[in-house]
């Protein structure tokens, strides 16, 4: 491979590197985009769209068992996983294939192989040298595991879970968060007996403890065994299976242990401390414009300490062109990007936590309402239970929405639009919420804060 120059050089084509390639092609740039795997990285890949098709095809099996209950005389035979796999991977292909066109088609090239960050405008793939005016590091995460907890055998992480060719009868899961209760809700709806182990007090931990608790009783209810509150100690395997045990001396037998404890940067070995860029236990460091301590060098995505989201990852990329290319764009703040967990069922939030806006602004200034799903009749249509809770300012704006429900995600892009634009449940309850849609659930606790509740008492 020869050398080459470019306006811009991003290392890593996941959900942020592309993001960035492609917004600096529109912006006229030149732009390098490094990738050792594939482009898409784990989002597309191992991450968030394999597993939204493995929940779809969960939801299909349930809606096949309770089909009954709809007046519809259906049947659930078994889970075919062969033909489950070759969905979930035709989708993958496909979203794949229309990257690799639309990074053509902007005129990126892209460059296979590893890149190691050389100097403020140079990265090094094999013999080759890449040269850009500007670097943008986005290398992305891995699977984490717990001190001493080693992966291998009968112990997997999601990506392994992911490529499974058989559905396990019992196994435990090693993490309330989501990529835990995410595999938990699969796996029990094809059939398996599951233990999820979460060393918090709650499952979904960073969530308002009201969505918490409701996710709790639904996991309960569907058969979903959970043990809150104690840490891991220690697992043993053998041919038949594992054996987990924690602090307090209780034993979890199962097939397999899941261990989903989060994911990590990756950003060892890649040559960034050596080049003159600022590490914290990994994540690389970044002022508020997401430039590290190497001028000229960006970083965007979960190498970036905070939430860890593929839309987080877009939203920073487009950022970082924006920002190299002089237009000063609005930073992108955490707090306010909204957020999903695809089980069932399903729990979405944007902005603070009843209890942050608490701590930031103090007991008397927060009001709160939580308006139950059972008042809306697209809820009772879906067979589901849940609420939606808005947190405000008293007398001031929205700073929160969560949600929790059946297909509740697709609520939170009304959610994040009244929270980031400081919108007052007075300014946006006149608005009309089509009947009967679970969106109305939002518009009935905007009306609620501003003093006009309809189908609440």
């Amino acid at each position: 491979m020869p050398d080459q120059s470019f306006d811009l050089v991003i290392l890593g084509g996941g959900s942020g590197g592309y993001a960035a390639a492609i917004r600096a092609a529109e912006l006229g740039m030149s732009v390098g985009l490094i990738e050792k795997d594939k482009v898409g990285g784990t989002c597309l890949h191992r991450g968030c769209i394999p597993t939204k098709a493995l929940l779809h095809a969960a939801e299909v099996a349930d809606t096949a068992k309770d089909s009954e209950h709809y007046g519809i005389k259906a049947s659930f035979d078994s889970v075919d996983i062969a033909g489950v796999t070759s969905y979930r991977t035709g989708i993958v292909a496909k979203k794949f294939k229309g990257l690799q066109s639309l990074l053509k088609a902007r005129g990126i090239t892209t460059i296979d192989g590893e890149g190691h960050l050389a100097s403020a405008t140079t990265i090094h793939v094999g013999d080759s040298t890449i040269t850009g005016k500007n670097i943008v590091l986005a290398t992305g995460s891995y699977s984490r595991s717990l001190p001493g907890l080693e992966l291998g055998g009968r112990v997997i992480d999601s990506e392994q879970a992911l490529d499974l060719d058989y559905v396990p009868k019992k196994v435990a899961v090693l993490g309330g968060g989501v990529i835990g209760v995410e595999f938990a809700s699969v796996w029990r709806s094809f059939g398996a007996d599951v233990t999820i182990i979460e060393a918090l007090p709650h499952l979904i931990p960073n969530e308002e403890e009201v969505l918490s608790k409701a996710l709790e009783r639904a996991y309960r209810k569907r058969g979903i065994q959970y043990s809150l509150g104690v840490r891991f100690q220690s697992v043993t395997q053998d041919d038949a299976g594992v054996v987990v045990t924690l602090e307090n001396g209780k034993t979890i037998d199962a097939e397999l242990l899941l261990v989903a404890v989060g994911r990590g940067p990756s950003t060892a070995g890649m040559g960034f401390e050596e080049a003159g860029v600022t590490l914290n236990r990994g994540f690389v460091n970044t002022n508020e414009r997401l430039e590290t301590s190497l001028k000229g060098v960006y970083a965007v995505g979960d190498i970036v300490f905070g939430l860890q989201l593929a839309h987080r990852s877009f939203q920073q990329g487009i950022f970082v062109a924006e920002e190299i290319a002089g237009l000063n764009p609005a930073i992108v703040s955490d707090t306010n990007i909204p957020r999903i967990t695809y089980c069932e069922p399903e729990v979405m939030s944007v902005g603070l936590t009843e209890a942050k806006a608490v701590e930031q602004h103090g007991r008397d200034a927060v009001v709160a309402y939580d308006y139950s799903l059972a008042g809306n009749a697209k809820s009772e249509i879906l067979d589901t239970s849940g609420s939606i809770k808005v947190v405000r300012l008293k007398d001031g704006p929205v700073l929160g929405v969560h949600g929790i429900g059946t297909r509740v995600g697709e609520l939170v892009g009304e959610a994040q639009l009244v929270v980031n634009w400081e919108a007052y449940p007075e300014d946006v309850a006149p608005y009309v919420h089509g009947h009967p849609t679970q969106y109305e659930a939002l518009g009935e606790a905007f009306l609620a804060l501003a003093g006009k509740p309809l189908h609440a008492l």
